[in-house]
């Protein structure tokens, strides 16, 4: 194993840059959540559950329209739509100190559908300035940056509004995502290669049917399924540590799965070759299956959770990696839209069943409920993902189209 594949993918023009911004760009987006929660409990004064609505909304909202946004990246380019969703987005977190809790419950959906796409966007910066042998180590790095993000910008919302106000933090936010899209119209980042703008045309869309084939709807379903495993891992530990007396520890059982999830990156991207996205994923759900086990203590729980959480981010990466190699230029973006939509499809769905099964069962079976439905996910996209290719391979005017 050698990180030559980082340094060489860093070397790059303007991969370095990109990745220093759109690690900003997403920072006050994972302090979004708390921020949304502490407001509507501690300065509206309501309770949890209306809390949970407006997240609820704005995670659906922004789920559903990532397709949607991407399509009008394809059509109308970089600068316009930011200028769009950067207005919309700032304007929102600015005025939000100031909107009573009925208006926020109405706004949270549209503001949230109309952000800018950071996620989406990096995926295809980093596709168009990137070669294809080279995008795993960029990939891992992102999502690796991701994962650090997630422990810098909640911790910085908490700051913020403790130790200023609610009503500066969240005009702050409004503030960044300002300054964001200004810098991102200024800098226009690509979206597309140099090859790729000069052969495709982005009016000369081919249709949805030709390109939403069995490989990329199988992706989609095998990142929906790690995701579901994921956030159902993070309801399990939070319901075991609980049910122990052990919630003083959530923070650092959670904090030793992110090392783990980072290491796992770091080797996924500096290896000559990896295992595929599906292979990845059904070794994280099943690996997790077992994890209920081992939760009487917490230092053991956390040790348990290692190996599973060695395949997160490579899992993620791989699936980014598919579908910017299937996708076609001209619609990129609505793909990369795809995959956030199964992304927040899979936060949706393991939440609320691995909730139900603690609720009726005890806090072990979730992992095992996790897993298990992880594994059911992934297993039907590997398959349809195979089906695909064995047609493909036998089926010369499938071949013919598919190239």
């Amino acid at each position: 194993m050698s990180f030559q594949a980082y340094r060489r993918a860093l070397a790059l023009p303007r991969v370095r840059f990109t990745i220093a911004l759109m690690f900003l760009a997403r920072l006050p987006m994972t302090a979004m959540g708390i921020l949304l929660t502490l407001h509507v409990v501690s300065d509206l004064n309501r309770g949890f559950t209306e809390a949970g609505l407006v997240g609820a909304a704005s995670v659906l909202a922004g789920a559903l329209a990532a397709p949607t946004m991407g399509r009008m990246l394809d059509r109308h380019g970089l600068r316009r739509v930011v200028a769009v969703c950067g207005t919309c987005s700032a304007a929102f977190w600015i005025i939000m100190p100031h909107l009573p809790y009925p208006a926020l419950l109405v706004l949270a959906a549209p503001a949230s559908a109309l952000a800018v796409p950071a996620q989406s966007l990096t995926r295809q910066f980093l596709t168009a300035l990137v070669p294809e042998d080279q995008r795993r180590a960029v990939f891992s790095l992102d999502i690796i940056l991701g994962e650090a993000s997630f422990i810098v910008g909640p911790a910085l919302a908490v700051v913020a509004m403790t130790q200023i106000s609610s009503t500066g933090a969240l005009t702050g936010i409004g503030v960044w995502l300002g300054l964001v899209a200004v810098v991102l119209s200024v800098t226009n980042l690509p979206i597309r290669s140099g090859a790729e703008q000069k052969v495709t045309d982005p009016a000369d869309r081919p249709r949805m049917l030709t390109w939403l084939n069995g490989r990329i709807v199988g992706s989609l379903i095998i990142t929906t399924g790690s995701m579901f495993a994921l956030i159902g891992t993070e309801v399990a530990v939070i319901a075991t540590m609980k049910s122990h007396d052990q919630t003083a520890w959530t923070g650092t059982v959670i904090a030793a799965m992110s090392i783990a999830s980072i290491i796992g990156g770091l080797v996924h991207g500096a290896v000559r070759r990896s295992l595929p996205q599906g292979t990845l994923a059904v070794l994280l759900c099943a690996l997790l299956v077992p994890v209920g086990l081992f939760g009487h203590a917490w230092w053991v729980l956390a040790i348990a959770l290692v190996p599973m959480n060695l395949m997160c981010t490579p899992a993620l990466a791989a699936g980014t990696e598919a579908i910017s190699r299937l996708a076609p230029a001209q619609v990129r973006g609505e793909a990369i839209g795809l995959l956030s939509t199964a992304t927040g499809l899979g936060m949706a769905l393991g939440n609320p069943v691995v909730g139900f099964a603690i609720d009726h069962t005890s806090a072990g079976w979730g992992f095992a409920v996790a897993g298990l439905g992880g594994l059911f996910l992934a297993a039907a996209g590997v398959l349809l993902d195979r089906g695909t290719n064995l047609r493909t391979s036998t089926d010369p005017v499938a071949k013919e189209g598919l190239a």
